[in-house]
Order: structure tokens, then sequence, then C-alpha cells
């Protein structure tokens, strides 16, 4: 039962696995319709189906989308604009002379993405091998020598047609992850004239492209894989590269359904009905979800599966396997549908398919340990006149994805605003007007136990593990507000708290800092890959949009619910130890001050920093326009590259 990729010349019947594994991800609205077969027993509390099979042909597919899908949908109409390439140009800005005897020694001392799972990468904006940088700034990525500092230069710069999504770099390969145009040839045959004007396609195409940088100034493309619809995440674990994209809008013509389409440079991989696997049931809208293994180091044929489904939206991978999440509905209420594929090199199989009431918040509600999958969800809705309940829980379930233990019921009427697993404990921080974290053993997976709970102002939206022991926080400091007929808090500035959760029963808030006051912001909130941490240099470095209120602009008492004004933006450079948080230092790419005081409610710079890593004691800075590097001792600026 092992999915490999399937060609046209091969037998689509051969290869039997994976899909519709992801089918009902989100059964929104669902009436369901069992089928008889039953690929595994399943702890099915919401009594949503885990039968997958494949379509036996097209007429079955497009019988099933037509008479299923309760939402409606919009036909396609007559598009001839055909798909772009991936129009390269190269920008080759270095010298080809060899270089000096001893200049590409790299160093061992750099930092790396953050990440949630060891050895499983993911894709971010920026990537360095401890000697170059390579940054993505709109359509373009450039290739920079960042070390030694002095020898900075931009070497190459690799130009694509559209914006490009993000990156990995693997050795002396390149992976870049490009939103492409809409559809190839077939959409000749999209010739409904419809109610609009103007060609309406809706099939967008996700572009996976691998240069070959053995001469970093003058990058060489290996292959492009073209996959339609958008993508949903993607992952690289040793050479390879999961791409898991989503295409909605599947009939055209009234009637008709498309067929999916993959490309592997000019070889075209037709996805015919009998490889779509699916569940029987009714959904509000339908789409094909593509997993996809791409070797980063050879031309071996891709691996790649399709499911017929509802909405995927969170994903968690662990070395061996994907799990991927979705919302669904049926009379009884929301739940999370949940799938598990087992991933090794290209090939790609199903394992199982189970549910659990509520939602998850992003994928660090979600884990693998100890062959055990760990989730948190919330139900309801949290109001701030109390007029609606919500509740937070945890489930563990098997291998087989049978839910075999839970805890129910936590922080009802609360927001949940962060998860962290630490392997035998759970950590999660809700928040309405104080914020509990509570610390969950999770050892005995059929019986985990909140073991304590600490509540204090504020929230953390971002948990990092700082060790074992202490766990780092990042989120906003709060005020209660004093309106007695509403229930909950005003936010204020940045918060970076440590918790000392070593007694578990009686977690500690072991130190804090503020910044800024209400107005303030950081992409740590929302974007864990904008956080720089290393515990042996006790570094934290996040990017921070300060705003300060002048005393001068009230007359009296300053409203809880009072604005700052925009005053700075930039990488705030934290010293993080048990002893506590201390602000060393903050570098910044914004030279005009004034800035800030045109900007009114909204700030916005394309020297606005996003990201941040270091290479021996040299922290480099990143935003939209340039690359800057300033020392992480004294933090003197010791060079610039303009990106555009």
């Amino acid at each position: 039962m092992t999915l490999s990729s399937l060609y046209p010349t091969k037998s689509r019947l051969a290869t039997i696995t994976i899909s519709a594994l992801l089918v009902g991800i989100l059964l929104v609205n669902s009436t369901i319709l069992f089928t008889p077969q039953q690929l595994a027993p399943q702890s099915n509390p919401l009594n949503f189906p885990t039968t997958l099979t494949r379509f036996t042909s097209y007429s079955e597919l497009q019988n099933f989308v037509t008479t299923h899908q309760t939402g409606g949908y919009y036909p396609y109409y007559s598009w001839k604009g055909g798909m772009r390439g991936p129009m390269v140009t190269f920008d080759s800005l270095a010298s080809t002379a060899a270089p000096a005897e001893g200049s590409n020694q790299v160093s061992d001392d750099y930092s790396t993405t953050n990440i949630q799972v060891e050895g499983v990468d993911e894709a971010d904006l920026v990537k360095t091998d401890g000697l170059y940088i390579y940054l993505v700034s709109e359509n373009k990525v450039h290739i920079i020598r960042a070390y030694p500092h002095e020898e900075l230069e931009l070497v190459s710069t690799i130009t694509l047609e559209g914006n490009i999504m993000n990156i990995y770099i693997n050795g002396d390969k390149l992976i870049i992850l490009q939103a492409g145009d809409y559809g190839p040839v077939l959409y000749e045959k999209m010739i409904a004239p419809g109610p609009y004007p103007y060609p309406i396609p809706y099939i967008q195409q996700t572009l996976l492209h691998v240069y070959d940088l053995s001469d970093r100034a003058e990058p060489t493309l290996d292959r492009t894989i073209t996959a339609e619809g958008n993508t949903v995440d993607t992952r690289m674990i040793g050479d390879y590269v999961y791409l898991i994209t989503q295409q909605s809008n599947l009939v055209y013509n009234d009637t008709e359904i498309w067929l999916p389409i993959l490309r592997d440079g000019d070889e075209e991989i037709h996805v015919e009905a009998d490889m779509i696997y699916y569940h029987n049931i009714t959904d509000d809208w339908f789409s094909y979800t593509h997993i996809i293994a791409v070797d980063s180091q050879s031309d071996e044929e891709i691996g790649h599966e399709t499911f017929l489904m509802g909405g995927a939206s969170t994903l968690y991978a662990s070395l061996d396997n994907i799990y991927l999440t979705g919302y669904s509905w049926n009379a009884e209420g929301g739940a999370t549908k949940i799938f598990k594929i087992n991933i090794d090199d290209r090939s790609i199989e199903y394992i199982a398919d189970g549910t659990v009431p509520g939602t998850v918040l992003n994928q660090f509600s979600l884990d693998e340990h100890n062959g055990y999958f760990r989730i948190v969800t919330q139900s309801g809705h949290a109001s701030r006149s109390g007029g609606y309940t919500s509740q937070t829980d945890l489930s563990i379930l098997n291998e087989e994805l049978d839910t075999i233990g839970t805890v129910t019921g936590l922080a009802p009427g609360e927001n949940l605003h962060s998860v962290r697993f630490m392997g035998d404990r759970a950590y999660l921080v809700t928040f309405k007007k104080v914020d509990p974290l509570f610390a969950i053993d999770v050892s005995d997976p059929t019986n985990p136990t909140v073991m304590g709970k600490l509540k204090i102002p504020g929230f953390s939206d971002y948990l990092h593990p700082y060790d074992e022991n202490i766990l780092i926080g990042i989120g906003k400091e709060t005020v209660e507000a004093e309106d007695p007929d509403w229930d909950f808090a005003w936010y204020q500035g940045i918060k970076i708290s440590l918790f000392d959760v070593s007694d578990i029963e009686n977690p500690t808030e072991l130190a804090k800092i503020e910044i800024g006051d209400r107005g303030s912001n950081t992409p740590a909130l929302r974007e864990h890959k904008s956080v720089l941490f290393n515990k042996e240099r006790n570094l934290l470095v996040i990017p921070i949009l300060e705003a300060q209120i002048d005393d001068d602009d009230y007359s009296g008492e300053i409203p809880d619910n009072a604005y700052g004004d925009y005053v700075y933006q930039g990488a705030y450079v934290f010293h993080v130890s048990p002893e506590g948080i201390n602000l060393r230092g903050r570098v910044t790419q914004i030279d005009d001050p004034e800035s800030y005081l045109k900007s009114g409610w909204y700030y916005s710079s394309d020297n606005t920093i996003t990201r941040s890593l270091y290479i021996d004691d040299v922290l480099y800075t990143i935003s939209n326009n340039m690359l800057q590097l300033n020392s992480l001792d004294d933090f003197s600026q010791l060079g610039r590259v303009e990106l555009n």
C-alpha cells in the first residue's frame, strides 16, 4: 500500500494508498454517507466517516462532486493565457576569479531557522549555510557572501516572474517556492461565456524550482515542479522537500470536473479519476489536495498522491509522518479531522485518520511523541460580554488515531493563545482578563493530567523552551477593563516572560520585561520564524515596532485604552538567563526617525526588519530592502547590502 508517483505510462491501479485520506478534512455541513469499506477501526465520537476509497471512473467522480457539494460552485470561464514559465534572469555581481586561499572557510557558529521539530526544516524568507546568506525580496532571491563580514558581497540575484514565497537551502541546492500563474493548456476547454465581461481563472499553481549553486555567481536551474493549487505548507526532511497544495473550484461548464495535472519540467503527469482518494461525505466545498515529494539532490521521479477533501489548514510533520488537519462540521458541532501520512523519501502512504472536537490554533497545537499524537483544540467562542462560552481540550491519540486520553473543559470562556509540547509535558496559555498558564503531565497517554496553573496579567502568543525547566513567553501585557459590564482586558506593550516550570505543580513567572505601550507590535506573536534564540549565547532577538505614549498629550490620568505613537522599529536584542531578561541593545534600518511621526495609525516601510540571524559575533538583520550587519558586542554597524 505504498503511494508512489503515478505516471500515464504506468498502471494507475498499481499503486494504492494514501489518499482520500484528506478528503474529509474539512467536511463542512456534512450529511454523512457511509461506505462499506473500512481501513481501520476508529474512535469516532462525532460520527464522521473513516472509510477511504478511490474513484473507479471519471463519471463516478463527476456524480460525486455535483451531488455531494452543497455550497454550490462557480463555473470556469474561457482562459487562453496559458502558464508563464519561470522566466529566470541572473544578475551576476561577483568576480569569476578564483577566491583567495582560505576565503571560502565556513563559520561553524551560525543560527538556523527557528523550527518546531529537530530535523524537519521549514521554508522561510532567509537561510544561511555559515558562508552565504540566501534571502527573498519580492520576486528575487539574493545570494550574498556574508562570512567573514569583511568580505560582504552580493554575489548574484535570481529573478522570477511573480512573487517568491520562501526558500530552502540544502548543500549546493537552492529550492525556491513560488506562487505561479493560472493554468496551462486545458483552459481552452473552458468555453462557458458566463455573466462576467472578462475571463475568471481559478486554478492557481505552485512552482517548486531547484537550482544548482555549484557556482554561486552563476546559479543554474535544475528542474521545476508545477502543482495545481495554493500552497498549504511544505517541509524538508533530509534531501526531500514535501509540498502540499490545495486546489479548489473543481467544476466547470456546469457539470464537468477538472482533473489535475502536475508537471516535472516539460513532462505532464495527469491525475486521472481512478488515482484520486476520497471520503464518502457531503461537504460545502470540495478541493484536491496534492502531496508531492521531490528529491532536491537528483532528478528522481517525484512521488505524489491526490485526495478529494474539504479544506486542509494546519500541518505538523515529524521525521516519519505528516499530519494534516482541517475544520469539519456536522449536526453535533465543529471538529478537527486529522489525517496521518507516512513519508519515506518519495514514498507516501496513508496510515489513519481521526476526529477530535474543536479547532486548532496553529502548528504548535500538534505534536507527535513516542508514537502518540497529541493535539490541543478550542471549542466555542469567548466574548467580551460573557455571552458565549469556549473551552480548551487536549487529546492524545494512538498510532491508529484513536483517542485514548483527554483533558477537557479547560479555561471556559477564554481564548486559547499558545501551546507548546515538551516531551512528557504540555503547556498552554489561555486568556480573557488574566493569563492562565496550564502545565499538563502527558507522560501517561491514557491519563493526561493538569498539574499546575499560573494566573498573571498579560498573555503569551508564543512559547519557546529555554531548557526543560524554563519557558520563554512572548505576548502582550494587559490591564483589566474597569467597566463592570465588560469582561475583558486592554492590551498594552510587548511582554516577554520567563516561566519556571521545574515544579510542574507550581509554575511561576521568573522574570518579565515590557517593551513599549499600547500599539506596540511584533511578528513574533504570529510567526515563530521571526524569533532568533540561542541558549548558549543567552541570546533572544525579535523584531518590534514600538509605540510610546507621550504623557504631555494628557492633562490627567492616562486611560488604559490609550495608544502610543510609533517611535522605533528594529531588532531588539535581549540577554535571557535564569537570572532574568535584559535589553542589551537594538538596531534599525530606518534612517529617518521622522517617518514614525508621519505614520499615523499604521506604520509601513520596506526597511522594516522581519528576520535576523547571526554568524559568529555579527548580527544580520533582514528587511525587504536591505541586509544590514551589526556587531553583537556594541551593535555598531559593520555593513549594508541594498537589495532593490
